[in-house]
């Protein structure tokens, strides 16, 4: 496929996408994160700094929805970096229905002392920079950051990610059967990876979470030694 190609990454892929945005983006943060380039997608996997995100959030749709808190945590050559975590809360003007609070645990006075929607946004780009994102269940993280950076900067920057929740599709899919798409839910993966369960919902312990699950997702592939970053790349 002309997509796995190296010319196709320069020409139309993340690559070229992040030097238009670039030349978009108004000074700061965002140009700044943008100012470095992505890492090439035929690096092997070990060699690649990954920054494990979680969002929590209002609901499912970025335009209507509001981000409630961010966490992250850095990941190289397969180990868990305990000092490059973070997890911040943000405060948002609406407030906040039952839903919310069962589900995220955080509270309207806890969202009213949070940190501006800019300065986590500040913070998340400047530990990006130069790594990929990992994430489970790319569509929430995409969109949301997209439309935060839109919202702040006027430029929806690309964010190349690795998606655990993909990672196991495929591997389902080459089996060729039916299967539940309640099977692809983070805590269930980790259960049939034999991991233990967390406190899910946890913007930073769902970053956690994810990134013990890609190591242990890495560690089954029988190529595990020869992976590159364009084998898990979306």
């Amino acid at each position: 496929m002309l997509s796995n190609q190296p010319l196709f990454y320069w020409l139309l892929g993340y690559e070229a996408q992040r030097k238009r945005a670039w030349a978009r983006a108004p000074e700061g943060a965002l140009k700044d994160f943008l100012s470095v380039s992505f890492p090439d997608p035929d690096t092997p996997l070990n060699d690649i700094e990954i920054l494990s995100v979680d969002f929590e959030t209002t609901g499912l749709y970025a335009i209507n929805d509001k981000l409630l808190s961010v966490g992250f945590i850095g990941v190289t050559q397969q180990q868990i970096s305990l000092k490059d975590s973070y997890h911040q809360i943000i405060k948002t003007k609406d407030d906040l229905c039952a839903d919310n609070v069962i589900i995220h645990q955080i509270t309207d006075q806890q969202k009213e002392q949070g940190a501006p929607l800019k300065e986590v946004v500040e913070a998340l780009l400047k530990a990006l920079a130069g790594k990929v994102m990992l994430v489970h269940f790319a569509r929430i993280e995409r969109q949301f950051l997209q439309q935060a950076c839109l919202a702040l900067y006027g430029v929806a920057p690309p964010f190349p990610m690795i998606d655990t929740l993909m990672i196991a599709k495929r591997q389902l899919d080459k089996k060729d059967v039916a299967y539940d798409p309640s099977e692809l839910r983070l805590s269930t993966l980790r259960h049939q990876h034999g991991l233990p369960n967390h406190f899910a919902h946890n913007a930073l312990n769902d970053a956690i979470a994810t990134a013990e699950l890609l190591m242990v997702q890495m560690s089954e592939m029988s190529d595990n030694n020869s992976l590159t970053l364009h084998d898990l790349l979306l």
